[in-house]
């Protein structure tokens, strides 16, 4: 049957420059197996499919994939979710908020015009063991004097986080791809010089998920503002630049009030039609 579909761009306000998401609407029937198939399909890093909640409080439920499987959660995917889903008629509960739900449970969006910003779900970190770190050095063409920190961050998507010791290293890192996807999801971030326009410059790459370099990441900087932030390495506010070796100009907003740390920025809308599935 079709169903209503749509394409944005997330954590842009320019078509093109952010990181794009495949929104399938009206998705309740549809197996597991045909919702991989189609992310397959889509070839791009996530495609959701929106559904009826569960869950009560909720004002709609998303299922997130990845061409390699299914996530618990994924932060472009949510705003990305929210906006097709406001876009195509969706009115939440609570005025300027959406309540999502997902695998890790209920997500809070707060939401006003183009712009939207989640809460962070709460994100455990363990330490790196020193062989796989070694491993992984090797593997981004990195020297240990490179490597500022290291550590597991896990917020329902488990990252190995390496802080370099600054965004031009970050933006240097050719990795062997082959051998990243034997060892981990690897997310890298840099600070960059006093005064830039982004605070930190971040990478992520997942190839045993099927995502070679993923253009911009909600999840992993989410955790990794966590990260830095109880370690006092980043103010309470700061933005973020990902994207910038493949093409893009993604720009991500960290803002922690009290106990939250809210993730956000804008998304456009680029395609807008039906799929059969």
């Amino acid at each position: 049957m079709k169903r209503p579909f749509s394409q944005v761009d997330v954590f842009t306000d320019t078509p093109l420059r952010g990181n794009a998401l495949a929104v399938v609407h009206d998705a309740d029937g549809l197996s597991t197996e045909q919702m991989l198939a189609f992310a397959r399909w889509t070839n791009l890093s996530e495609t959701t499919f929106l559904l009826k909640p569960v869950d009560p409080a909720a004002d709609y439920r998303v299922r997130i994939f990845c061409p390699g499987g299914e996530l618990k959660f994924a932060g472009h995917p949510t705003l990305g979710s929210c906006h097709a889903w406001r876009q195509a008629g969706g009115v939440p509960k609570t005025a300027g908020l959406v309540l999502q739900e997902c695998q890790v449970g209920l997500v809070r969006i707060r939401v006003s015009g183009d712009e939207a910003a989640f809460a962070a779900p709460p994100m455990a970190g363990r330490p790196v063991d020193d062989t796989l770190l070694a491993d992984l050095r090797r593997a981004l063409g990195l020297a240990p004097e490179d490597v500022v920190a290291a550590q597991w961050l896990d917020n329902g998507l488990p990252w190995l986080v390496l802080q370099l010791t600054d965004a031009a290293r970050v933006l240097a890192v050719e990795p062997d791809g082959a051998a990243v996807a034997k060892l981990a999801d690897v997310g890298l971030v840099g600070a960059h010089p006093a005064g830039s326009p982004a605070q930190f410059e971040l990478r992520a790459f997942a190839p045993a998920a099927g995502i070679a370099e993923d253009p911009v990441t909600g999840s992993l900087n989410a955790s990794v503002a966590q990260w830095l932030m109880r370690r006092g390495v980043a103010p309470a506010r700061y933005v973020a630049a990902q994207g910038a070796r493949i093409g893009r100009a993604g720009r991500i907003v960290l803002e922690r009030d009290g106990d939250t740390l809210w993730v956000g920025g804008p998304t456009v809308a680029c395609i807008r039609g039906e799929v059969e599935l």
